[in-house]
């Protein structure tokens, strides 16, 4: 922030865009009394914010306002927040207190802007450049912790947080790159997966894409480039698909509108990313919504008025049985509700339809904010439970006393971005649980007397082991035994956080005794490699595995829950055969000591080129990652302070870096010798490791090379592609 007396242009834009949040607002706001609060709010924090300016130079003034027009607008907040979201920078930024709002606005607003004030306060604190290691990470996860808590006081809080991270992040490019870096990776492992569990579509779509932006620019621009072709290719296509569908549906009576939505730059990123696929085989590229108002005066349900266009509009296309999704009677975790199919145009793509009612459009694109507003209205739907289920467990997992910060921010985040499959049991009677969740874990699901005595499952009818992984719609059966009882191995394939906890707790009597052992395996572990325990290599033991104290660790290692070459990967990290690179490979814009040692991530191998962020260790290692690292990510969310910016060297050099590409495409003779004779002899780049295999004409596989920078390889990349016979080349994690 900077200060600067305003201009006249300066207080004209304030009004402007005030102006706008004003008529946005009268459609929120039920009575004269609530409009008149937010514009004693907005005079407030004017006259508090007066003079004030952000990096970019624009009035300070204009960011609550935006954050308050995301919060009627992205999320369908009220009066209240809209108040919260105007007022939610004047206790942190001005000499105005808690009590002077409360004193002003009331206590419900003054609470929502002291929450909203704590979370800025802890996320925001960058004067804490000299921590070690083992401080920090208990600083920033504690700080995550605390956001999360006031779920339980009132989750407007963390939705008027979202809203001022989605302004942020529109806002970035004003940000120092470190800070950027930190703000983004904060987006992307806690924000983003918070605003997918609380159903706001749109909110979380755009910090995507603008993550995508800064971290994977090129392709970023790449995506967007041919998204924008292709619409202009298929919009036509898109409308005359559209209308025998309209034609149809007005005819047999329905109110309904169309809406033509197309895949995100992200979203379509993500899928070629972990699909290993090209653009041009994402499958849902394009979307149809199709958003009805019911027929009050009809019998039919909503699920049955969305079969009924189903059968409609599948009477003049052709669908795909398998890709049908039923996620009406069976909404998803964070309640989306829709009927989705897909149909064969006319133009011989595929397109998948959304039929959605119009409280399910609202709840889809507005999530938990809508969701209330329905029931509020006395709207009781199958997916209310679910959403209470959810915010209860995350209430559990925080009043927890045992569980270290960093590791209660990893179980957080595995939480938000899991989703859930729905099994049944003997009955027939439907249970939520975690994807990936093993037959023993919907023992304990059930009840902790069937999980403590389980001893085999039967999964449709078929005897399976109680690791078995469940899928959705399985009906399981738990086989039990009297004188069963839980056993340390199972901790080994246990996936929910409940199960795991109800058989931890069965062996705490034990805990002397297990703590003892896991005693024992460490000393031994580490005299392996003539090492002895001491504070430095404990501190790496408990960083590495993100726990409080030696006791809970050698306890759990002793259970098993942590192997013994955990403490080989701690005190010695694996790097890539590129151990340490020269210092004048790199720049680094931060204040940098001579002759810091730079190390290369293993996790994603970055070469010359790449867009890359690094860490700084106690010992003054810097480890480089690629920016959209998921790895690179997950850490700079817990050590923010820790982040600098490193710039390539490109100016020379004969450093080789090992890459992976993955071909695929027609067997032909010869054409594994093609590709050998263009890399070795062509481009003279050596290559460490082949790999093709052929079956029925199609040839896959990979090869490893060693390259300068991505130059180089975006250069092998495009010319391998002009081969014929090869159909995709891609590069890979190693």
């Amino acid at each position: 922030m900077s200060f600067s007396k305003f201009t006249q242009k300066d207080y004209d834009l304030i009004n402007k865009e005030y102006g706008e949040l004003k008529v946005l607002a009268a459609g929120r706001c039920r009575t004269e009394a609530e409009m008149a609060l937010v514009q004693k709010a907005f005079e407030f924090a004017n006259e508090a914010h007066k003079n004030v300016r952000r990096r970019s130079g624009e009035p300070y003034m204009l960011h609550p306002i935006a954050v308050a027009r995301i919060v009627v607008e992205k999320i369908g907040l009220g009066c209240k927040s809209i108040c919260a979201a105007i007022l939610h920078d004047v206790v942190e930024d001005t000499d105005y207190t808690i009590d002077d709002i409360r004193n002003l606005f009331g206590d419900k607003i003054a609470s929502l802007v002291d929450g909203l004030t704590k979370i800025k306060t802890v996320l925001d604190n960058e004067n804490q450049k000299d921590h070690r290691y083992a401080a920090t990470d208990t600083l920033q996860a504690e700080n995550f912790k605390r956001i999360l808590l006031t779920l339980n006081d009132d989750v407007r809080v963390v939705l008027i947080k979202l809203a001022d991270r989605l302004h942020n992040c529109r806002t970035i490019e004003f940000m120092p790159e470190h800070k950027r870096d930190k703000v983004l990776s904060e987006t992307m492992f806690i924000f983003i997966p918070l605003a997918h569990r609380l159903g706001l579509y749109e909110v979380k779509s755009e910090m995507e894409n603008i993550w995508l932006k800064y971290k994977e620019p090129e392709a970023f621009a790449e995506i967007t480039r041919r998204i924008d072709e292709s619409v202009v290719d298929k919009d036509k296509g898109i409308d005359e698909f559209i209308a025998p569908i309209s034609a149809a549906l007005t005819e047999a009576g329905f109110n309904f509108y169309v809406k033509k939505r197309i895949k995100t730059p992200y979203s379509i990123w993500n899928k070629m990313r972990t699909k290993n696929v090209e653009f041009e085989q994402v499958y849902d590229l394009y979307a149809v919504r199709i958003i009805f108002t019911p027929d009050a005066d009809s019998n039919e349900t909503e699920r049955s008025q969305c079969f009924r266009i189903f059968s409609i509009i599948t009477g003049i296309y052709k669908f795909q049985p398998n890709r049908i999704r039923d996620w009406v009677k069976h909404p998803k975790s964070n309640g989306y509700e829709a009927l989705h199919c897909t149909l064969m145009s006319q133009m011989g793509i595929w397109i998948e339809v959304q039929i959605r009612s119009k409280r399910m459009d609202d709840i889809a694109e507005k999530g938990i904010a809508a969701h209330w507003a329905y029931k509020n209205e006395g709207y009781v739907g199958e997916n209310d439970s679910e959403m209470d289920k959810w915010l209860a467990k995350v209430k559990e997992i925080l009043v927890s006393s045992d569980v270290g910060a960093l590791e209660l921010l990893d179980i957080i985040h595995n939480d938000l971005v899991s989703s859930d499959i729905i099994v049944f049991t003997p009955k027939g009677e439907q249970r939520s649980i975690q994807k990936g969740a093993t037959a023993l874990d919907f023992a304990y699901l059930i009840h902790t007397h069937i999980g403590n005595k389980a001893i085999a499952a039967k999964v449709n009818m078929k005897l399976v082991p109680l690791s078995y992984v469940l899928h959705t719609g399985d009906q399981v059966e738990i086989i039990t035994a009297q004188n069963a009882s839980p056993k340390m191995e199972w901790l080994q394939f246990l996936v929910t956080r409940h199960a795991r906890n109800i058989v931890i707790e069965n062996f705490k009597p034990l805990r002397d005794e297990l703590s003892a052992k896991g005693r024992r395996m460490y000393e031994n572990e580490l005299s392996n490699y003539g090492l002895v325990p001491n504070k430095r290599n404990d501190q790496k033991v408990l960083e590495s595995v993100q726990l409080r104290d030696m006791d809970e660790f050698c306890f759990r290692l002793g259970l098993g829950i942590i192997k013994p070459g955990t403490i080989q990967k701690a005190i010695f990290p694996a790097v890539t055969p590129v151990e340490a690179i020269k210092h004048d490979n790199f720049k680094v814009k931060a204040d940098d000591p001579t002759g810091r040692k730079f190390v290369l991530a293993s996790c994603c191998n970055p070469i010359p080129g790449d867009p890359i962020l690094g860490f700084r260790t106690p010992d003054g290692v810097v480890t480089i990652h690629k920016k959209s690292c998921p790895v690179a990510g997950s850490l700079a969310s817990k050590f923010g302070d820790m982040v600098i910016v490193p710039e390539w060297d490109l100016s020379g050099g004969d450093q080789a870096f090992p890459v992976r590409i993955s071909l695929r495409g027609i067997d032909k003779v010869g054409l594994l010798n093609s590709i050998s004779h263009y890399i070795s002899e062509v481009l003279g780049v050596n290559m460490r490791k082949v790999y093709m295999g052929s079956e029925d004409g199609i040839f896959e596989g990979y090869i490893e090379l060693l390259v300068h920078n991505k130059d180089v390889l975006d250069s092998i990349i495009q010319n391998l592609g002009r081969i014929d016979g090869i159909q995709k080349i891609v590069r890979t994690d190693i």
